[in-house]
Parts: structure tokens; sequence; C-alpha cells
């Protein structure tokens, strides 16, 4: 099979496409037919050498949706379902970016019924890593929430899993950016500057880091999205990070809110597998709304 890797960090350049050997399920696992798989941020952190792994050969892709192909013993799955996972890992030998994967069973959760597989490929990583962001920042229905980089797919998805809530959502963004980040829920919008301080907390998918700190009440709540990357707490303000895990019931969960109309999927275009380089040089660009998406 063929798999995207790096051999060696650097630019998009460094992406390479090889041939593989298919993966084989062990117990309590499954091996997904790739139908789609996002690209994300922390790819290109893979890609440049930010989490190590120098000498090795390192697979790129944490997002799938596909089929079920195969699986291993003790498993609730069938060959012929549809799902999304989260494949969790920083430096391994292969990742989604293939056209077969390996992940746990408890990782998998069942497709939406309401997306194709390219527009579902795009929600494990970033709805996860907002869920898990707003569990720690427990916001209570009525509260304040300020989203930095509320365009983004983090953010994005943070502002309607909060409005969901009744959380009162100011997101942050681009000025352009206004009518998107209202239309997922946002009460408010600031475009580059933030007038307000004393929020109840603030989920910082944009890490502005102490310029975002500045901005939450005393007593309040920090979030960042990268984990031990967080400011130093002050004026008792809670600080804390997400460690993002792959979780099949969470996940699920957030299927079903697609299904309801609740989270928007968000595609900003699709790339062949073969294409791999040209869309990390695409996403090296900037100004992606949604996600890139690579379709073997």
């Amino acid at each position: 099979m063929r798999a995207a890797v790096v051999t060696s960090f650097g630019g998009p350049e460094a992406v390479r496409v090889v041939e593989t050997e298919v993966p084989e399920p062990g117990a309590r696992q499954v091996r997904i037919r790739v139908a789609a798989a996002a690209l994300n941020p922390v790819d290109a952190g893979v890609r440049e050498g930010v989490f190590g792994g120098a000498g090795k050969v390192i697979g790129l892709g944490w997002d799938v949706a596909g089929t079920v192909d195969a699986t291993g013993a003790a498993t609730a799955w069938s060959v012929g379902d549809e799902v999304v996972a989260l494949d969790h890992g920083m430096v391994e030998p292969l990742g989604t970016h293939a056209e077969y994967v390996v992940v746990p069973a408890d990782a998998v959760a069942r497709a939406p019924r309401t997306a194709d597989a390219v527009h579902a490929a795009t929600l494990p990583l970033n709805a996860l890593t907002a869920a898990r962001a707003l569990d720690l920042l427990e916001v209570p229905a009525g509260g304040s929430l300020l989203v930095t980089g509320a365009a983004g797919a983090v953010g994005g998805y943070a502002v309607q899993l909060a409005a969901h809530r009744g959380v009162v959502v100011t997101g942050l963004a681009r000025e352009d950016d206004e009518e998107l980040v209202r239309s997922l829920g946002a009460a408010r919008f600031s475009g580059g500057a933030v007038e307000e301080k004393g929020f109840d907390a603030v989920l910082d998918a944009a890490v502005l880091g102490d310029r975002a700190l500045a901005w939450v009440r005393d007593g309040g709540a920090y979030a960042g999205v990268i984990p031990r990357a967080a400011p130093a707490a002050e004026r008792g303000v809670r600080v804390t990070t997400v460690e993002v895990a792959a979780d099949g019931n969470r996940l699920a969960e957030l299927v079903r809110l697609v299904d309801e109309g609740v989270l928007t999927l968000r595609v900003a275009g699709t790339h062949a597998l073969d294409d791999a380089a040209e869309a990390h040089a695409r996403l090296a660009g900037g100004g992606v709304r949604g996600r890139l998406v690579l379709v073997p």
C-alpha cells in the first residue's frame, strides 16, 4: 500500500509517498480502509521534527474516515462498518495518510450519517480537542468564554460546542471572518484585538499565550491547545492545556452532534494522497479555513 511519511525533517518537500506493508490488526484493533484523512498543523510539526524521531520513518496523519476492512479478536466492529477514528501518535511508522491504518477498537465511532467521508475526516482530532478544552474550563451556561482563533478548526468547533451548552461566546478572529464566526454561534465578535477583559474563561486556540491570559478575570480559567506550553498562572487564574486522547465513546457523541446539525464540518480542499507534499505546502501558506483532506 501507499503511505505518506517523512524520513528526514524539513518543509513540505520532506513528505514522501512510499510503498509499505499493509498492517494487520491485533487483538482489540481494527483495520480501516482509508477513504479520507485530514491534514492538521500537528502533521506539519511532525514533519519539521518538533516531536523528535530523527533517523526514523515517521508516518503522518491522525484523522481517518473509512470502512472497517479487518478486525482482531475481541472487537465489536464488523467488516464493512463505516467509521471515523483518531489515530493518536506523534512518532510512529504509519499514520492515517495511507491506504490502510490499524487503530485501537475503542478509538472508533460510527461515521456521521449526514456527511461524506471527506467531511467526516475533519472531525476527530479537532472536535475532540475542543470538547476536552471546554471540559477543562468548566464554563457554566450563561458564563462568558473568549475563543481565540475562532475561525480555525479547533476554534470553530469550540464556538459551536460552547454555544450549544448555553455559554456566551466571544470569537476572536480576523475582521473578514466575522460572518463565519457569528454563523457558528458566537454572540460577540472581536477582530484583531479584544477591548473587553474579565471573561470567565479563554480557550486559546490561536496560541496567544500571555496576551490571552490577560483577558481572563481574576480566578477564571485558561486552556491552551499545545500540551505543556501554557503561560504562567497569575491572579488565581487556573491554567491548563489539552492532552487530546483517542476516545471512541466521546467521538460518537460528537458524531451525534454533527447529525443533529450542531457541529459543522468544514473542508478547505482535497488532495490525492500522492500529492501530500502539495497539501502540506498549501497548509504552510496559511489562511486555510476548514481542513485540507487527503484522499487515497
